[in-house]
């Protein structure tokens, strides 16, 4: 339990040690006890990761020392990452509201992002971006911000999902440039082309979804599973993207671990598998030209 004397640093020892004796999953934005109990308290008592540092010898007032209590038992009973309990994920760099409509962002693509796809494709030939299955709609505001010059279009078959993605987009501010859509992937954007499109679809196989970690089931099952072998959103999309892709364009799709699947369904398509320096994998790019002509 949480004392009442206790520091920022303290309170954040004496959780992670509580996480490690309850063997919690990690992989919602952190992987390891340590990182998620810092998570936690800071994110309860306001305490930007910037200020972190020079605030740890501070004491916590009792009742702050309750709410943190609260959510950590919540935590280790219930399962449920840190994300949902505090209703807020960082990616790219950026604080997204998030909540059990969508899934909790973490994918690599957000350091593609941060590159601005270099050098895949020249910035300056960005200028209509598609990001498919957007969710909490971190993926499309990301790239409005990364190019503020490009138009973005968000689409995902989840009105729940939308309204998150609106939320966000009213936070940093790209209502203007983003424009998120109700559609099952292209179904809604009849003749519209994009120099890029992103796509971080449900990959995980059913026979595999059940034995996920509890953390993962908090999540939308929508956003996770995708039918036998994890590959029936991808399918889909690769069946379409070669209508939705301006010449010159690129696709870019995350599989996951199903990455030796996609692979072999579709050998003659030379993906180019992204390397990434802060961890991640399964994340392809193809060119237009090199789309496959079958679903």
């Amino acid at each position: 339990m949480a004392r009442r004397a206790d520091t920022v640093e303290g309170l954040i020892r004496s959780i992670a040690r509580r996480f490690t004796r309850a063997r919690l999953h990690y992989g919602h934005g952190t992987d390891n006890a340590g990182d998620e109990a810092a998570w936690l308290v800071l994110g309860t008592l306001g305490i930007g990761f910037e200020e972190a540092e020079e605030r740890m010898g501070e004491q916590v007032p009792a009742a702050d020392c309750a709410r943190v209590e609260a959510l950590v038992e919540r935590r280790i009973r219930e399962r449920i990452p840190v994300a949902y309990l505090l209703n807020e994920a960082w990616f790219a760099g950026l604080p997204f509201y998030v909540d059990q409509r969508v899934l909790i962002p973490r994918s690599p693509i957000a350091e593609l992002i941060e590159e601005r796809f270099a050098p895949w494709i020249a910035e300056d030939a960005v200028r209509d971006i598609l990001d498919i299955g957007t969710g909490s709609g971190c993926i499309a505001i990301a790239c409005a911000l990364a190019f503020p010059g490009a138009r973005v279009v968000g689409v995902d078959d989840s009105a729940d999902a939308l309204a998150v993605a609106r939320e966000n987009a009213a936070r940093h501010e790209v209502t203007d440039q983003v424009e998120l859509l109700q559609s099952d992937l292209y179904a809604g954007l009849p003749g519209r082309a994009f120099d890029l499109i992103v796509a971080n679809p449900p990959y995980v196989p059913v026979a595999e979804y059940g034995a996920l970690p509890r953390e993962y089931h908090h999540e939308p099952r929508a956003g996770l599973e995708a039918g036998p072998d994890g590959l029936d959103v991808m399918r889909r999309i690769l069946a379409g993207a070669g209508r939705h892709l301006s010449p010159g364009g690129i696709l870019v799709g995350e599989v996951g671990s199903a990455a030796p699947v996609l692979e072999a369904a579709f050998a003659e398509v030379p993906f180019t598998w992204v390397d990434f320096e802060r961890g991640g994998e399964g994340v392809f790019l193809v060119a237009a030209r090199d789309l496959p002509r079958r679903a």
